[in-house]
């Protein structure tokens, strides 16, 4: 058994039965989706009630579909301007870097007011929003989804947290 197995059975040990099967259950599903630090994720959601599986998912999700996604086959060429500038000789790695780039920065800026809970820019204006962790049923959990902006790009399946965006 290596040091992180370890600490886990430790960890694990010091949790009630029912605490145990809801860590190894989650565990395994984080291990599934390819959290590489799967134990870290399912600590946190067992010591501090935090729904780290559904914000794993949720910046996965994004990440797969809003900016992985330029990198597809077919993908730029659905773009017009994109169309024409490969036509004109532009390079497809450089364009894909752009638009992935671009996309990385909308969607941090979309999870940052999301997670700022209301528009701080328009005065006199009392309402705001909260984006919660759901069951199976699609009824809120009561346990918010916050911080999506801190964890954003450790979701990049390279593993360079963004850094190939902005060489």
């Amino acid at each position: 058994m290596n040091d992180v197995e370890a600490t886990w059975q430790s960890w694990l040990s010091g949790l009630t039965p029912s605490k145990q099967a809801a860590a190894d259950s989650l565990r395994t599903q984080f291990e599934a989706l390819g959290a590489a630090d799967a134990q870290d994720w399912v600590r946190s959601e067992i010591d501090e009630n935090r729904p780290q599986l559904a914000r794993f998912v949720l910046l996965r999700s994004l990440w797969q579909g809003a900016i992985d996604n330029w990198a597809s086959p077919g993908a730029l060429e659905q773009v017009a301007a994109a169309r024409r500038l490969l036509d004109a000789g532009a390079d497809r790695d450089d364009l894909v870097l752009l638009a992935r780039a671009i996309a990385c920065e909308a969607v941090s800026a979309a999870v940052g007011k999301l997670d700022c809970g209301r528009d701080t820019d328009v005065p006199g204006v009392d309402v705001g929003w909260a984006v919660m962790e759901s069951d199976e049923d699609g009824c809120p959990t009561d346990r918010p989804l916050s911080g999506l902006h801190e964890d954003l790009l450790t979701m990049d399946p390279s593993g360079r947290n963004g850094a190939d965006m902005w060489r």
